[in-house]
């Protein structure tokens, strides 16, 4: 791949305010290496993202998948490679929203939902940090796009799973995100809960704003997403379900987790210990 990077790298810009350049990719991550004292986590990754673009990134426990997650955000550096968010460096932007696990949040923290969705607002504000009226604004649209705004003046722990995630989204609008990384936010949540998180997020795309989602299920991601990443340290596909999720990339990425059981009409691939909670299948 022609290196994006340097042909930007040029310029340079203020670290909180770095405008976004008209002929740069939205994402564009090159060669990215992450190690670890327990080896390699992440190995010469390279992919670029456009406006709009919804990407499902798969692949087992321990494949890479958060550690990616907080290089493109900027919280933590590769050993090696580059990310550039719209031609600079990811922490020149406050378009971009990480949305943790849930199970990495302290539920247990006094803040309201209203609360936590105005925090998507600290790099919006003045110098004292003291909300406007705009931006109380801002937070009451996020949360009724969400439909969480009844749910306002509630504490965050009495949320369920799904409203967690709906008001981790608000957050994001608030922040006016326009490439949001979701780290496995349909943990634990029934169907419907998930259904909801995708119609906001269908919405969003059509907006022009850039999700990738990590998750285990790979008959979700095949079934409700165009573009899939397929991730065990290194970048074993990137591409539409089709020709990212077959036998051979599915083997590569599982290993022995994996079993193929022919049907009728097509093949289900199923994973044994892959994931938390169940199992991970493909029709």
């Amino acid at each position: 791949m022609k290196s994006i990077i340097r042909s930007f790298r040029k310029q340079t810009f203020s670290r909180r305010y770095a405008p976004h350049l008209v002929d740069a990719p939205l994402l564009a991550v090159e060669e990215i290496t992450v190690r670890y004292e327990t080896g390699v986590v992440l190995d010469k990754i390279s992919f670029v993202l456009s406006p709009g673009d919804g990407v499902a990134l798969v692949g087992p426990n321990g494949a890479g998948k958060t550690t990616l997650f907080k290089v493109i955000a900027g919280i933590m550096d590769p050993d090696e490679g580059d990310v550039l968010v719209s031609g600079n460096e990811p922490e020149g932007h406050s378009c971009i929203a990480y949305v943790p696990q849930r199970s990495q949040v302290d539920w247990s923290f006094p803040a309201t939902v209203a609360d936590v969705v105005m925090m998507g607002r600290i790099n919006k504000m003045g110098p004292f940090l003291w909300p406007q009226a705009e931006d109380r604004e801002v937070v009451r649209r996020s949360l009724d796009f969400v439909h969480l705004s009844a749910y306002a003046n509630r504490q965050i722990s009495e949320l369920s799973g799904g409203q967690q995630q709906r008001m981790f989204i608000a957050r994001a609008l608030a922040q006016e995100a326009e490439l949001m990384l979701l780290d496995e936010p349909f943990n634990g949540l029934d169907v419907p809960a998930q259904e909801s998180i995708l119609a906001i997020l269908g919405t969003l795309q059509e907006r022009k704003v850039t999700y990738i989602i990590s998750m285990h299920d790979l008959r979700l991601a095949a079934e409700q997403f165009s573009l899939v990443m397929l991730l065990n340290k290194k970048l074993l596909g990137f591409g539409s379900p089709e020709d990212v999720f077959t036998r051979d990339l599915l083997l590569q990425a599982y290993h022995g987790h994996l079993h193929f059981v022919e049907g009728e009409y097509d093949t289900l691939a199923v994973g044994d210990d892959c994931c938390e909670g169940g199992h991970d299948e493909y029709r």
